[in-house]
């Protein structure tokens, strides 16, 4: 109890940086996986090209190879100056972006086909189709893989202490370099990532039975 309660700062610091990053890499994910699940499935070739070469590229990619790419590769040659919070949440943004994609693509996938064939006698656009249609339908099917991508992204954070970045993994390794009992550190480590993910499990089951249909 004593290695928390000591240093309860650096928890605390670390806990929010964990947090900060895996909400700001949540949200980047969500929104790149929506717009390339859109280009998987538009009727235009290049965007669908594009939206399977971003997935294929990206999900078979090493998440530590991201990291590296974004840190010693991005800085130098395209934004230099860069903040390592902005490139860690890039990396991970854009690597959890591709599962968000597939899960997106799946959940689009059960929306019956007659409803954007409805959509489309009226006179509506593929994306008017499925922003306003096919999407909000979707949604019930895409929320529960959501969860498991989304406490995965907060698991994989832990890469973003090697890089710079204040975070619970990077508490741990300071704590240990200083002598402390490793095995107290990774104790309330694990129980810090624990509330995250139980947080992160309980708001998709809410949002799971919101959205329902009762049978």
């Amino acid at each position: 109890m004593n290695v928390l309660l000591d240093h309860l700062p650096q928890f605390r610091e670390g806990f929010l940086g964990t947090l900060s990053i895996t909400a700001a890499s949540a949200a980047l994910a969500l929104v790149l996986g929506v717009v390339i699940a859109g280009f998987r499935v538009s009727p235009i070739p290049p965007l669908r090209a594009f939206g399977t070469a971003w997935v294929t590229l990206l999900r078979n990619t090493p998440l530590t190879l991201l990291f590296l790419i974004a840190f010693f590769v991005v800085p130098q040659i395209f934004f230099p100056g860069t903040s390592p919070f902005v490139l860690a949440m890039g990396a991970l943004g854009c690597y959890t972006s591709s599962f968000v994609c597939e899960a997106v693509r799946s959940g689009i996938n059960t929306v019956s086909l007659g409803q954007a064939e409805a959509a489309r006698s009226l006179g509506m656009t593929f994306f008017q189709t499925l922003r306003l249609i096919v999407l909000p339908q979707a949604t019930r099917s895409v929320i529960p893989p959501m969860s498991s991508i989304f406490i995965a992204l907060t698991k994989n954070s832990a890469i973003a202490g090697a890089f710079s970045n204040t975070e619970l993994f990077n508490v741990s390794k300071l704590l240990s370099d200083k002598g402390f009992a490793i095995g107290w550190i990774f104790l309330w480590i694990a129980l810090c990532y624990l509330v995250i993910t139980f947080a992160i499990s309980g708001l998709f089951r809410l949002l799971e039975n919101r959205l329902e249909v009762a049978r």
